[in-house]
């Protein structure tokens, strides 16, 4: 068992007060507040109380005397004096019969005293300083508060964590670009002997609940080699130094297991780049440096491999991803059509399902959605299925946890007039009619007016029929179109508006605006950049890099592209009114109507209801 130097240091300290502490109390304040206080007189005054009768304790010290005497009031006294040479002195006292005398004042044990006024405060106080260090440790995220410079790396190996790359989908580029690492750490000396040394690190970089931390599991799990797996935010101690102490701890762990794989999550947290301000103790600073240093410091043919993974990439130091560090980058995307269909099955392996599960429709219908979305659709449906008393999760079960994931729960218990129901229908059937009627848009699945959790009152859900990367100018105008045709509605029908087209209106403005600043789809300003995107793996946030007088030309332009993709809704809507109609009232009774369901009403013979 390895003891931790620091440990010893701080607690030797720790004793040497808490005695001193001890010391002072024992000789200074416990004579001056405990028992009575000790009286020194003449040997003449002891011979007189002892004739008078008044002396009832006698302890005859080596060179000195103490004595207690009673006095008038029927209280003792304590009085010292010297020793005189006095061989009549124990006859005297014998003879008054009623004094106690002996070579000890008090029965006094030395081991006692020594054990009460020693031994047991350094045992109180060293156990109140283990209970307050642990309380600290906990408080802080870790067991112990003296294990400061001990990494917190949760150690696991292939019996434990049982992923390999048969559990991951999706992610084929990838996983791709592991097999490298892997058959390193199995064949290293067809490496070695070529001269080859294998990247130090490689990062994972992609948008959440993609699978990068199943990625770095899997690796392990297929080298079947310990894996080291901890937090950047669990370097960060409120004490400074201690980050640098547990990063020189966990390479000092990895290089004893070698060959193993280190893998450090959310990595920007102690990752970040370095500004040019001089501050004296910058933890998150000293812990990079240090991270930079045992990068620098191990071989890398014993086969560590570190791996790491963040969601901003652009917020590392340029530092940590030269040459000879984090050189490797791996994307873990979005998955594409392929891939969700394939993440689904992997998770439905899991579950009890129907025969007749159709997983390319429901991955068509979860355009964007990550992994993890996949994975909770898959664990919704399942629930589904328990609260309506099936044993197997069907087709319908799934469908309907897209929408959960999408939009929320049903909200059963929402009334709605039926005015505000009847401007719902038309304002979902409006979207839903001008999508129809483009050509560059995406054909209508599902209309509904039920009200979801999410706030939603309603919604028409389009999908596309095959996987799109590209998006065409048509296509933005056309998407533009059918935000804007749900408010069309309620304008050309009921000669008002509603704040229910709030969030149509700001997706709208969004492509509008990329349209201008990103995307060089603008006949003002041609092919230029107008707006940087930060954060992409994270929603994107978008600042304008523009004169003030360039923005406003912005955003009439973008006010432009609207306008006139809502008077565009507004005639196609006009054309068709009769089957607005129509639609509308069906969706009224229906409450809920599938893509085939609106096609066919909307390509039969017009019949008149208005």
């Amino acid at each position: 068992m390895k003891v931790n130097k620091d440990f010893i240091r701080d607690m030797l300290v720790y004793l040497i007060f808490i005695s001193t502490v001890i010391a002072i109390f024992n000789f200074l304040i416990l004579p001056i507040f405990g028992g009575k206080k000790i009286k020194e007189t003449d040997y003449s005054f002891f011979l007189s109380q002892v004739d008078e009768g008044n002396v009832t304790k006698v302890n005859i010290k080596e060179n000195e005397i103490l004595f207690e005497a009673e006095n008038k009031d029927g209280s003792t006294s304590r009085y010292s004096t010297g020793k005189i040479d006095d061989p009549e002195l124990v006859s005297r006292l014998y003879e008054k019969g009623n004094i106690e005398f002996t070579a000890s004042f008090e029965s006094n044990n030395i081991v006692l005293e020594f054990i009460v006024s020693w031994v047991l405060p350094i045992i109180f106080f060293a156990l109140l300083w283990n209970v307050f260090m642990k309380g600290m440790g906990k408080r802080m995220g870790g067991g112990n508060a003296m294990s400061f410079g001990k990494s917190n790396a949760k150690i696991y190996v292939k019996a434990q964590t049982g992923k390999t790359f048969k559990d991951v989908a999706g992610q084929d580029e990838a996983k791709d670009a592991l097999v490298e690492i892997v058959d390193f750490l199995h064949n290293p000396d067809k490496y070695a002997e070529i001269g080859a040394n294998l990247p130090k690190g490689a990062l994972l970089v992609g948008p959440p609940g993609t699978g990068k931390t199943l990625l770095a599991q899997a690796v392990a799990g297929e080298a079947d080699v310990p894996f080291f797996s901890i937090s950047g935010s669990e370097f960060v101690e409120m004490f400074v130094g201690m980050g640098a102490a547990k990063v020189r701890d966990l390479f000092k762990q990895a290089n004893e297991k070698a060959p193993c794989i280190v893998f450090i999550d959310e990595i920007d947290t102690i990752g970040k780049k370095r500004d040019g301000n001089i501050s004296g103790n910058d933890e998150r600073e000293q812990t990079l440096n240090q991270l930079l240093t045992e990068m620098d410091g191990f071989d890398g043919k014993k086969g560590v491999v570190i791996l790491a993974a963040t969601n901003r990439p652009e917020s590392l130091d340029p530092a940590l991803l030269r040459p000879g560090r984090f050189d490797r980058r791996i994307p873990a995307e979005l998955p594409d059509l392929a891939g969700r269909e394939a993440i689904l099955k992997v998770h439905a392996r899991k579950i009890k399902t129907e025969q007749n599960i159709d997983f390319n429709a429901i991955a068509r219908a979860t355009a964007g959605a990550s992994g993890a979305e996949l994975a909770n659709i898959i664990n919704e449906s399942a629930l589904r299925a328990v609260r309506n008393n099936r044993q197997t999760v069907s087709q319908s079960d799934l469908e309907e946890s897209v929408e959960v994931v999408i939009a929320g729960y049903q909200r059963k218990n929402a009334v709605i007039s039926q005015k505000e129901k009847t401007i719902i229908a038309y304002h979902e059937i409006g979207h839903a009619l001008v999508a129809a009627k483009q050509k560059n848009s995406a054909p209508v699945h599902k209309i509904t007016i039920i009200p979801r959790t999410s706030g939603a009152l309603g919604y028409t859900m389009q999908v596309d029929e095959e996987e799109k990367f590209l998006m065409t100018k048509e296509e933005a105008l056309a998407r533009i179109t059918t935000l804007t045709g749900g408010r069309s509605a309620e304008e050309l029908i009921f000669n008002s508006c509603t704040s229910g087209a709030s969030n149509d209106i700001e997706k709208a403005t969004k492509i509008a605006r990329a349209m201008v600043t990103r995307y060089g789809m603008s006949s003002s300003f041609d092919m230029v950049a107008l707006e940087t995107v930060t954060n992409q793996y994270l929603g994107g946030d978008s600042s304008l890099a523009c004169s003030p007088e360039t923005a406003a030309k912005i955003d009439a332009e973008v006010n432009g592209i609207v306008k006139k993709c809502h008077e565009r809704a507004l005639r196609i809507l006009s054309e068709n009114i009769d089957k607005l109609h129509e639609l509308s009232h069906f969706l009224i009774e229906k409450e809920t109507i599938t893509g085939e369901e609106f096609m066919s009403i909307l390509n039969r013979k017009v019949i008149s209801i208005a």
